[in-house]
C-alpha cells in the first residue's frame, strides 16, 4: 500500500467505521472486481473494525484474525508460463494439492472472519483431484470467494458441474492472448479452445438455472506481443459470454527471474506498464508500507502459512497447521510476530527484494475493468 493509500483510507475511518458497526455493511474494491458487502455478523463486524486499529499500528500481534486470505488449492500446473515460479520450474515445494479435510477445519476457524478467500497461488486451482468438495467447503462460508484459472480443463464435465453447482462469486480466467499464438506466447502450452467452451457453457448454465454467479472475469495481461489486441478484446469477451473484463500489468517475481526477461514483455504504452524506467531500469519508490503480513496470509497447499504469496518456497513460514495447531496458534505466535517485526523494521526476507508491489505507483495492477452484464450489479452485492 502507497502512503498516500493508507493516509486516504485514515480519512475515511469514521465513516467505514459508522458503516461497519451500525449498519454490517463494507464497500471495497478487490483488484478492480468492486464488491459491497452487506448483513455482516456482529463477529465480522468487530473483526473488521479490529484490523483497522490493528492495521494503523502494524501490531506484531493482531488484535484482529485475518480480513483476506490466500487458500492455495494446488502447487502444480501443466503450462510453462515463464515468470511464474511453477513455469519457470524455480519452485522447491513438493507437488501437492490442499487436503480437504484441512481445509474444512481452517474455513471453521477463519470463515466467521474473513471478507474474501482467495482460492489460487502457484498452481492450477481446476486440478484439485477434490474441487467439488473444496468448492463446497468454501460454499459454506459467508465470505466473497475468487478463483482463478488458466481454463485449461475449464470444459471438464466435472469442473463445470463443480463450479455450477458451488460457485465462486468470481471465475477469473486468464487469457492473454485472442488467438493460440499471441496467448501460447506467455501462457506457453495453452489452448483457447477448452477455456472459451468452458466458459460458454457456464454461462449457459447460469441463464437456465437463474444464478448470477459465478462472474465470469476474463483477465488480460498486457504484453508488448499482444498489445495491437487491445482495441478488441470488448467486442472478443462479449462474445464468448463473459460477464466481466479487466486489463491488467505485468508484474516480475523474485523467482530467480531475470530481469531482462520482464523487460522484453513490456508493452509500449506507459499506462500497461507497472512502473517506471530510465535507462532500461526500474525507478525504485520508497512510499511502500507493505501490509500484507497484518491482515493477508497464504496458506499453502501442505499446510504452511505465510504472511504473503510472493514468498513462494515457504522461506519465513508464520507457522504450520497440524498436530493440534489452530490458525489462531500461528497467527498469533512468537514466530509470526518475528516476521512481522522484520517487515515493519525493514529487515526485510529475500523474497521482498524484488518486492512486485513496492515500486508500483498504485496497489492494484489492473488498470480497467468494464461490467459487460447487465445482469450483473456492480458493484457485486453479497451477503456476509
Amino acid at each position: 500500500m502507497r502512503v498516500a493509500e493508507r493516509r486516504r483510507g485514515l480519512l475515511r475511518a469514521p465513516l467505514l467505521a459508522w458503516q461497519t458497526l451500525a449498519q454490517g455493511r463494507y464497500d471495497f474494491v478487490f483488484d478492480e472486481m468492486p464488491i459491497s458487502v452487506r448483513r455482516m455478523s456482529p463477529a465480522k463486524r468487530w473483526n473488521l473494525f479490529r484490523s483497522g486499529a490493528n492495521l494503523l499500528h502494524r501490531r506484531l500481534r493482531p488484535w484482529s484474525m485475518p480480513l483476506h486470505m490466500m487458500f492455495e488449492l494446488t502447487n502444480y500446473c501443466k503450462l510453462r508460463c515463464p515468470m511464474c515460479p511453477t513455469g519457470s520450474r524455480n519452485l522447491e515445494r513438493p507437488p501437492r494439492s490442499l487436503d480437504v479435510g484441512l481445509l474444512e477445519q481452517l474455513l471453521a476457524q477463519v470463515g466467521p472472519y474473513l471478507l474474501t478467500a482467495t482460492l489460487w497461488g502457484w498452481g492450477e486451482s481446476l486440478l484439485h483431484p477434490r474441487l467439488p468438495e473444496a468448492l463446497a467447503a468454501v460454499r459454506k462460508h459467508p465470505v466473497v470467494s475468487l478463483l482463478s484459472t488458466n481454463g485449461q480443463n475449464l470444459n471438464d464435465d466435472r469442473i463445470v458441474e463443480a463450479l455450477a453447482d458451488a460457485p465462486p462469486t468470481y471465475l477469473i480466467v486468464a487469457i492473454d492472448g485472442l488467438t493460440d499464438e499471441t496467448n501460447s506466447r506467455f501462457r506457453v502450452g495453452a489452448r483457447l479452445a477448452p477455456a472459451l467452451a468452458g466458459v460458454q457453457r457456464l454461462a449457459a448454465i447460469k441463464r437456465q438455472r437463474g444464478q448470477r454467479l459465478p462472474v465470469l472475469h476474463m483477465r488480460y495481461i498486457v504484453m508488448k506481443h499482444n498489445q495491437h489486441e487491445l482495441p478488441r478484446l470488448e467486442s472478443f469477451a462479449r462474445e464468448h459470454g463473459f460477464d466481466m473484463l479487466s486489463a491488467r500489468t505485468l508484474s516480475p517475481l523474485a523467482c530467480g527471474v531475470a530481469d531482462s526477461v520482464h523487460l522484453d514483455y513490456l508493452p509500449d504504452a506507459p499506462e500497461y506498464r507497472n512502473y517506471r524506467y530510465e535507462q532500461g531500469r526500474r525507478v525504485t519508490r520508497h512510499d511502500f508500507v507493505c501490509q500484507q503480513p497484518f491482515w493477508f496470509p497464504t496458506v499453502f497447499a501442505d499446510g504452511a502459512i505465510v504472511g504473503c504469496e510472493q514468498d513462494h518456497n515457504g522461506t519465513r513460514p508464520l507457522g504450520a497447521l497440524g498436530d493440534g495447531v489452530s490458525f489462531r496458534d500461528v497467527w498469533t505466535s512468537a514466530q509470526a510476530a518475528r516476521v512481522r517485526k522484520d517487515v515493519r523494521d525493514g529487515i526485510l526476507p529475500g523474497f521482498c527484494v524484488n518486492c512486485s508491489a513496492r515500486d508500483r505507483p498504485m496497489t492494484s495492477t489492473s488498470k480497467k475493468a468494464f461490467f459487460l452484464n447487465p445482469q450483473i450489479p456492480n458493484p457485486l452485492v453479497c451477503e456476509a
